[in-house]
């Protein structure tokens, strides 16, 4: 008999403990932004987990948007994930090679908006799996496609006339992973064409705030008093929005292990919001914080 995942993380021990089960799919969903200089599948073959395959973000993405990772429709986005080696009754564990959960989320959202949720996010990641001295193999895993049969979760994933909605009302809170500069207005945007400043309303929580020195996730104690700090009422509904729709699920993914159900995640996101034509934007600091 398989062990159930213990919960949306796993630590490395965990993963060391139940490696080669048979319907475990270890993923690396690696990705970086541009600026960052590094190339996420060149680091893949040169040393991942072992059995693990690599997933990229971009054949996730619908190629035909004009906006950047924005999800595939679900009947394609299904195929991807079953050419991935992952079943309905697949557990999955994921993890990124930031040390901050930079893109991994992301894949851990893409399997529960496609309603499976027989997924966890590795604690630490290839940061902390390396650190501990844990062995890498090089190359591509070998792996065989399964079927995947998709129960899209409409509500986990939330569009522009959504948002702008949930600005008029009131009803639902807004929060932002971007860096403090990009949210108040005053450092450019990674993206050409797009105006500064935050969603009208929203509250900053840079997502790498979420993770300890190394790497693995806050408690969720202080996780909870993380997103308080930033302002948000717990009790309430959360939509996540960063740049392009990826590190806004590092947050979703704080919240979930914080306790909190009812959050979703903005896919448009900046990209979207922020466009020289878009909606209304605020300017300045975040919400003052007690």
């Amino acid at each position: 008999m398989t062990a159930r995942l213990p919960g949306p993380l796993v630590s490395t021990a965990w993963l060391a403990d139940h490696l080669g089960e048979p319907d475990l799919v270890v993923v690396d969903a690696s990705w970086y932004l541009p600026a960052m200089n590094r190339a996420a599948r060149a680091e893949y073959q040169a040393g991942h987990v072992d059995g693990a395959v690599y997933a990229d973000l971009d054949a996730l993405s619908d190629s035909a948007s004009s906006l950047p990772h924005m999800l595939l429709a679900a009947a394609a986005l299904g195929r991807e994930i079953g050419i991935l080696g992952i079943g309905n009754e697949t557990r999955v564990v994921v993890y990124d090679g930031s040390g901050a959960n930079l893109s991994a989320a992301r894949f851990w959202w893409t399997l529960r908006v496609l309603g499976h949720d027989a997924v966890a996010v590795l604690d630490g990641g290839l940061q902390r799996w390396r650190a501990e001295g844990r062995p890498l193999r090089a190359g591509v895993a070998p792996w065989a496609p399964r079927g995947f049969t998709v129960r899209f979760r409409p509500e986990l994933i939330r569009s522009e006339a959504e948002v702008g909605q949930a600005i008029s009302s009131g009803a639902i809170q807004l929060l932002d992973a971007r860096s403090p500069g990009r949210f108040e207005g005053t450092e450019p945007e990674p993206r050409p064409h797009l105006r500064g400043g935050h969603l009208p309303g929203a509250m900053s929580l840079p997502f790498a705030e979420l993770t300890g020195p190394g790497g693995t996730l806050l408690p969720p104690d202080e996780l909870r008093a993380r997103f308080q700090y930033a302002g948000l009422d717990l009790s309430r509904e959360v939509i996540a929005s960063c740049g392009s729709g990826v590190t806004a699920c590092a947050l979703l993914l704080g919240l979930e292990v914080a306790g909190h159900r009812s959050h979703a995640l903005y896919d448009g996101s900046w990209s979207e919001w922020g466009r020289e034509a878009g909606p209304a934007v605020e300017r300045g600091p975040a919400l003052l914080r007690p």
